[in-house]
């Protein structure tokens, strides 16, 4: 063997032995629904380890509203509600201390009241969680406010009012949907007629296609990849509509029926796409063909409700919380995806949210406990459950680097199991 070969041989074997000896980084959890917007940390990010104790790292004041954490470089964002209007924080991820704010639009909201933690009718505050990408970070506020800032200092780099440009219609309690980015683009809805929903470049702010005469809901569009076409999914009042990313092009449309408030994201596992919301409307689900009309596999009318509780699917099974307004009672439930069939049901959450970290789900009460529960169809099995928040919890859990990030309408807080 040559002494050159002995060179790179010795130099490959240090660099494998260096790379083993390094942690793998933590993947960021940053956007609604985490890495890939499904509610699911990356299988390289953590554990939740229940059997241990748990760890409050920090816990401070995140006034009134909805918004959940994103996290990303070090940084935890959400919105809060301070003097008249929405703003977007910006928080040390290892301590909870203010790095920036930057203020969005006015916090004056229609059909909200109260300040939410002693009824169940919510009260007011920002509905929709931050988007961060690489080194900016995008906000769409309830007044339909998109704004673009830098991460590092929250200085502003663009900004649209879509009501005043783009002849934006709200809706009742307000825009609660969050920017969506997919390559060079940030995808929204809410527009006027053919610009109801909108892609614009996600440095620049240009425009860059806008198309549709749909009136937006609560829910926060979707990209997704079916039979081999990436596709944009929105939930807008006349149904689903998917588009192509690129230049908004229609794929396809599935009738659903929307009344008042529809706020759970689509759902996709292979071509399934599952749809649900309250206000006695009901599930169904679609299989994607090749076709404009996508075939309805199944409905289930005032049946399977997620108010605005975006289930997460794994291996066919639907995992969240159903039922409409059972504030204190609402259950977790396991549904099996192409039948509707309720696997399992274990009441008292209330209309929280859950994710999924490994084979378990963090879930967040509506009253402030952490429920841990193993993700299986064959039975209910909790493995932890801790009373961590005061207010009302409505919002998203995040999870990245194994910590859980929970907030409520008075507080917010990061936390592990040690």
């Amino acid at each position: 063997m040559n002494l050159h070969r002995l060179l790179v041989l010795s130099l490959l074997s240090g660099a494998v032995s260096w790379t083993a000896a390094c942690p793998a980084h933590a993947v960021d959890w940053p956007q609604y629904r985490g890495p890939s917007a499904d509610g699911i940390a990356a299988a390289t990010d953590g554990s939740i380890k229940p059997e241990g104790k748990l760890k409050v790292h920090w816990k401070v004041p995140t006034a009134l509203g909805f918004s959940s954490f994103s996290v990303a470089d070090g940084r935890v964002l959400t919105l809060v509600s301070d003097g008249d209007a929405e703003v977007l924080v910006a928080l040390k991820e290892a301590s909870g201390k203010e790095i920036w704010r930057a203020k969005l639009g006015s916090n004056k909201y229609r059909g909200g009241g109260g300040a939410g933690t002693k009824d169940n009718r919510g009260g007011d505050g920002p509905r929709t969680t931050p988007t961060i990408d690489g080194d900016l970070v995008y906000a769409y506020d309830a007044a339909m406010n998109l704004a673009c800032f830098n991460t590092a200092g929250g200085s502003e780099v663009w900004r649209h009012n879509i009501v005043a440009e783009f002849a934006g219609r709200n809706i009742t309690w307000q825009n609660a949907t969050a920017p969506v980015i997919h390559e060079e683009l940030l995808f929204i809805s809410g527009g006027g007629p053919g610009e109801s929903m909108l892609a614009f470049d996600k440095r620049t702010g240009a425009v860059k296609w806008k198309t549709g005469d749909e009136k937006m809901t609560h829910a926060t569009p979707v990209i997704r990849t079916i039979n081999g076409k990436t596709q944009i999914i929105f939930y807008m009042q006349s149904g689903l509509v998917s588009v192509n990313p690129k230049n908004g092009k229609t794929f396809w449309r599935a009738p659903f029926d929307y009344r008042t408030s529809s706020a759970a994201s689509p759902v996709v596992e292979n071509d399934l796409v599952y749809c649900s919301a309250g206000y006695g409307v009901g599930a169904g689900v679609f299989r994607v063909n090749d076709s404009d009309s996508p075939e309805e596999i199944w409905k289930t009318p005032n049946r399977l409700m997620n108010h605005w509780s975006t289930p997460v699917v794994v291996d066919g099974h639907l995992y969240g919380i159903y039922k409409f307004k059972k504030y204190g009672r609402a259950p977790l439930q396991c549904v099996e995806l192409k039948t509707g069939e309720i696997k399992w049901s274990q009441n008292n959450f209330g209309p929280g949210n859950c994710i999924l970290v490994g084979d378990q789900l963090a879930v967040l009460s509506d009253a402030g406990e952490l429920v841990i529960v193993q993700a299986t169809p064959d039975q209910y099995k909790e493995l932890a459950r801790e009373k961590v928040l005061d207010g009302k919890c409505w919002s998203m859990p995040a999870f990245s680097d194994g910590k859980i990030y929970i907030r409520s309408t008075k507080e917010g807080a990061c936390v592990s199991f040690k």
